[in-house]
């Protein structure tokens, strides 16, 4: 669970509550902090105003979710369940019926909390579902009920509700500030007085890029009994070991993108490519990976679809700094050692606090750090 942000929950509320009201849909990639929004929203309007239900869990086929949403609605509690026709028309009567549901009048029916919407696509594979979340979304907006909505792929969410802005509110969810990382160290007993816990907060949102879940990661090593006496550089290198908390989130969010999108292996090559140099052009990718311009512009927009790159002045670069380390550690055939993973972050550190700030981030540094590496030329599997 991560910190409270009394702001971003205001926010929804209020976009809840205004006249006529709109749907708040919370955009944040993995770790985040968008299901902790969500929960703690969940909790604050009670049992009996809210249900919070996990899309990406029970999203399999429509009467499945179907039998999931409203087993989670207290309003259904003495409905009668209609039995569907048979066959090959089960699958769009289920998911009429889930339409139907969220958007029936009478009462108050409780605020209903989606989140991860877009794993809805899963339901696009089904005869007569190819726009399923697009019909969803539509029968939201014009439900009198109350919703929050949330996903990781903002991307998709941005071209999804182009047509929906007059109903629909999207939040992004921010990095955290270098105050709110201090205040994470604190509730984490981290340094030993306020001023030494504002400057390690400097550090480690730098490390972090602000990134609520590797904040939190970091935090949690540091205040263990072995975080190499508060220093966040070898703090960083322990969670870059494979099976480590923060490794693991960058696992997920690798490997749960990538298999969202197409192309997975050129993707993966590509991404491999710019793990060891960024930003490159198309031309510079394309030259790389050994494909032409016109296919490797396809790869790139499958990956800024799912998030996993960005492109600035046309050079192509990685959304997050901290997977593009991972991925430089651990897109090779075997886990790497502690040295390697020691020096990699330390050159992750100079390149994030730059010559001025570098030199006074932590003991490892202070000993002094070889500058980080020139490019190395890169061999590519496919």
């Amino acid at each position: 669970m991560i910190r409270e942000r009394p702001a971003l929950e205001r926010r929804v509320l209020s976009a809840l509550d205004a006249e006529p009201a709109r749907i708040p849909f919370v955009l944040g990639g993995c770790g985040s902090g968008r299901t902790s929004l969500l929960t703690r929203l969940a909790a604050r309007l009670g049992a009996r105003r809210s249900r919070y239900i996990d899309v990406e869990r029970v999203v399999s086929t429509p009467e499945r979710l179907l039998a999931a949403v409203t087993r989670s609605s207290p309003a259904a509690a003495g409905d009668k369940e209609a039995p569907l026709p048979p066959g090959r028309q089960a699958p769009r009567a289920a998911f009429d019926a889930l339409l139907a549901f969220l958007g029936r009048n009478g009462g108050a029916p409780p605020v209903l909390l989606l989140d991860e919407l877009l794993e809805l696509r899963t339901l696009e594979s089904f005869p007569g579902l190819r726009g399923a979340v697009r019909e969803l979304v539509e029968a939201l907006v014009q439900s009198p009920n109350r919703f929050v909505l949330a996903s990781r792929y903002a991307n998709r969410a941005r071209r999804l509700l182009r047509d929906f802005t007059a109903h629909v509110e999207i939040i992004h969810l921010p990095p955290l500030s270098r105050h709110e990382v201090a205040a994470v160290l604190q509730r984490r007993s981290v340094g030993h007085d306020d001023d030494a816990r504002t400057e390690l907060g400097r550090f480690v949102h730098a490390l972090a890029a602000g990134r609520p879940g590797y904040v939190a990661a970091l935090a949690a090593a540091l205040s263990a009994a072995d975080a190499a006496g508060g220093d966040p550089v070898a703090a960083l290198a322990a969670q870059m070991a494979a099976g480590a908390p923060l490794s693991q989130l960058c696992r997920f969010s690798y490997h749960v993108r990538l298999h969202r999108a197409r192309g997975y292996g050129a993707l993966k090559a590509i991404l491999g490519i710019l793990a060891e140099t960024e930003p490159l052009t198309l031309t510079e990718v394309s030259r790389r990976l050994g494909r032409t311009p016109g296919s490797t512009k396809d790869y790139l927009s499958w990956l800024e679809d799912v998030d996993l790159v960005e492109a600035h002045e046309k050079r192509y670069r990685f959304s997050d700094p901290v997977l593009r380390l991972w991925v430089r550690l651990h897109g090779r055939p075997t886990a790497p050692g502690d040295r390697e993973r020691a020096r990699a972050v330390q050159e992750y550190a100079v390149e994030r606090l730059g010559g001025g700030e570098a030199p006074r981030l932590a003991p490892a540094l202070r000993r002094g750090v070889s500058p980080p590496r020139r490019p190395r030329n890169l061999i590519e599997i496919d």
